[in-house]
């Protein structure tokens, strides 16, 4: 019996496919509005602020600075969003205490410290839970593609501001994704000593679309404390500045490299930077005789063998082992 509009996906060894399972049953749950809470925050020094130019020679005492109110900040956001906040704040704690101080911050909003603590272990466990699927995700992608080089660009304050550095360069690369068909990963990151802004990613640059020449140039590493040879690219090198072209000669160097990219989300809560056409997976009729077994939870997926028949509704459109096949069937992000 086949089976139709099966999504495959590889988790580096073998194919997997996922039958289709229409269920009309299923309905989108409409959420609850979240409760709006009032977040007060510490009112600022006035002691600290800078007088105003027309006021000097009449600033108040230290006593009269003592005796003048101060009006702490309030804002209006949910628990989410507070939870959010400290979240990100704590980032660099250790796992133990990052929790204790997000629930320290948070006590005051609740009616109890239980109700306070199930909170936020809730969200501590959704931000694990969404952390797995991204890492699920975005090696499912990699699976798929093939990449060839390992790529760095660093800010350069003689060529941008922080801000259209991330903006251009994020724009170029967007457009190179559209019109000459690279591919990528990435992440936005600073450097742990200077704090400098870097982007670091893996690329897939077809044959012929390199835009610029690779050029090789001497400089310092800072962080090994000695001097080294780098592929750096003309192109970007003139509206950048300074980048780092990393050829990828095996695909065994690639799990070291996304692991890279994983330390830095896990550390940082940032998230990972996708090009248009990475997909999970791809769709297609599947036969009988091209599968091996069940597999996964209650036998839901199969593992298919290596070289399996690709359908699109009844035709037949040639074997998985040809990547010209694979790109032909419709894809699933």
């Amino acid at each position: 019996m086949p089976y139709s509009k099966v999504k495959v996906y590889s988790d580096g060894s073998h194919r997997i496919g996922i039958p289709y399972e229409p269920n009309p049953y299923v309905r989108k749950r409409r959420k609850q509005p979240e409760e709006v809470i009032t977040v007060t925050e510490p009112a600022e020094d006035v002691s600290a602020t800078v007088p105003d130019e027309n006021t000097v020679g009449n600033e108040p005492t230290q006593t009269e600075r003592e005796n003048i109110p101060t009006v702490p900040k309030q804002r209006q956001m949910t628990r989410k969003e507070l939870f959010e906040e400290l979240y990100q704040k704590s980032v660099g704690m250790k796992k133990r205490e990052r929790k204790a101080y997000v629930q320290r911050e948070m006590l005051p909003y609740f009616k109890d410290s239980t109700s306070c603590r199930a909170f936020v272990e809730k969200n501590f466990e959704r931000k694990h839970r969404n952390m797995v699927c991204r890492k699920i995700r975005l090696w499912r992608k990699i699976n798929q593609q093939t990449f060839n080089y390992f790529v760095t660009f660093t800010f350069d304050d003689k060529k941008h501001t922080e801000e259209s550095f991330q903006k251009s360069l994020s724009t170029c690369l967007q457009h190179f994704s559209s019109r000459k068909d690279w591919l990528y990963i990435g992440a936005w990151e600073r450097a742990p000593e200077t704090g400098r802004l870097h982007f670091h990613g893996i690329f897939y640059i077809p044959e012929g679309a390199m835009s610029g020449k690779l050029e090789e140039v001497r400089d310092y590493d800072t962080r090994k404390k000695r001097m080294q040879t780098i592929l750096q690219n003309s192109f970007f090198a003139e509206r950048f500045g300074r980048n780092e072209f990393r050829p990828i000669h095996h695909s065994s160097e690639l799990p070291q490299m996304v692991k890279y990219l994983m330390k830095y989300i896990e550390k940082s809560g940032g998230k990972l930077v996708y090009s248009r056409g990475l997909y999970q997976y791809f769709e297609t009729d599947i036969m009988d005789e091209d599968i091996i077994c069940p597999y996964g939870l209650e036998g839901r997926k199969f593992i298919l063998f290596d070289d399996f028949g690709c359908w699109i509704e009844g035709e037949y459109i040639g074997q998985s082992s040809d990547r010209e096949v694979i790109a032909r069937l419709p894809k699933v992000t």
